[in-house]
């Protein structure tokens, strides 16, 4: 079903729409790089098996807080709140998050015994391409099937908007290349082990790109709160606030603690 603009309209395969396929296939491509190189991360296997479990989970939060989200941000626009309106990725990155860290913690105190507190930057380096890359799937989604176009323009993509062809600003396709790009480099990064900053550097530089790219947007964005600030641009800000807070976090005080913790589970197995 064609919500807003497409390039495809109503193209359905199996009962789903092209947007659904491309958000499987992200899914599929995170899970797939994640098991090819959660060693070379230096996770170790009850870890690995923690990570896929509660990102199930996680998967399931992170859908119930985009829609939340963009529920909110309808609701400070027009004032009436609806469910099921659609969705946005900051709310699912957001939520998907916190429910992540949740189950992480409370299901690696059971099974890990510590290790997960250890190995939880060496999760980190490895997750953060794993999300780019799912993410770069779903624009594919976006610009296939209905949300996220950009403005009208000269040049641009043939865009299937309010029942009529448009040529359109291809901002999901520029966004896909971008998150291609950012999910290899940050591959590169752990390959080289120089990916201690892996969660910062997606997140500094996807709030950066993102917050760029919301002047060039024409799709109905809802409210910040804020007159000069779309709700995406808003989040990007934090985006780019808490990766910077982490760097220092981390380095002054969390590897410190993450180093021992590693220490420690060694020493229990040479014991």
């Amino acid at each position: 079903m064609c919500y807003n603009g497409c390039m495809a309209p109503n193209v359905v395969f199996l009962g789903l729409d092209l947007y659904y396929w491309m958000i499987l296939c992200g899914v599929i491509a995170a899970m797939v790089l994640f098991r090819a190189l959660y060693r070379r991360a230096g996770i170790s296997y009850p870890v690995f098996v923690l990570t896929i479990c509660v990102s199930v989970g996680a998967i399931v939060g992170g859908y119930l807080f985009a829609a939340l989200f963009q529920s909110f941000y309808n609701f400070l626009d027009t004032g009436e709140f609806r469910w099921g309106v659609g969705t946005t990725f900051y709310g699912g990155l957001i939520g998907a998050a916190a429910v992540f860290l949740i189950l992480y913690f409370t299901f690696g105190h059971f099974f890990c015994r510590g290790a997960h507190i250890g190995e939880f930057n060496r999760m980190l380096l490895l997750i953060a391409p794993c999300i780019a890359l799912a993410h770069a799937f779903g624009r594919i989604g976006c610009l296939l099937d209905g949300c996220c176009y950009g403005k009208i323009s000269d040049f641009g993509l043939p865009m299937y908007v309010g029942g009529a062809w448009e040529t359109r600003i291809p901002i999901q396709l520029y966004e896909s290349i971008f998150l291609f790009v950012l999910a290899g480099t940050l591959v590169f990064l752990l390959l080289k082990k120089k990916g201690d900053y892996n969660a910062s550097i997606y997140l500094i530089g996807y709030g950066v790109w993102r917050f760029i790219i919301e002047f060039f947007r024409d799709d109905e964005r809802g409210s910040s709160g804020l007159s000069f600030l779309s709700p995406s641009q808003l989040t990007a800000i934090l985006l780019v606030l808490v990766g910077v807070a982490y760097i220092f976090i981390y380095r002054y005080l969390l590897k410190r603690l993450f180093e021992n913790y590693a220490t420690g589970e060694k020493e229990d197995e040479t014991a």
